[in-house]
């Protein structure tokens, strides 16, 4: 009851997702939100979509690795699926 640790946050340690930087903190590391849950990405630049590994959870903060390049959509926060290109229907 008291004892236990609840966590909000939208990830868990190991989701892959998709995210915009959203601005640069202090210490350089790149800024996003998930469903306003702050995500810290290390080299990220603000403006870009990365597709990131989520490595660390807190209580109101989470960290992240990035994987590659973010899909077109940067609030995606389920895995991608590049099937659906319109190049490959004819």
């Amino acid at each position: 009851m008291y004892n236990e640790r609840r966590s909000f946050a939208p990830i868990n340690v190991g989701d892959e997702v998709d995210v915009k930087i959203e601005a640069v903190g202090a210490k350089g590391d790149g800024v996003a939100k998930i469903k306003g849950f702050v995500i810290f990405v290390p080299n990220a630049k603000e403006g870009e979509t990365v597709r990131v590994r989520i490595t660390k959870v807190l209580r109101k903060v989470g960290f992240a690795e990035i994987l590659g390049e973010g899909s077109s959509s940067p609030e995606s926060s389920e895995e991608s699926n590049n099937e659906d290109s319109p190049e490959d229907k004819e």
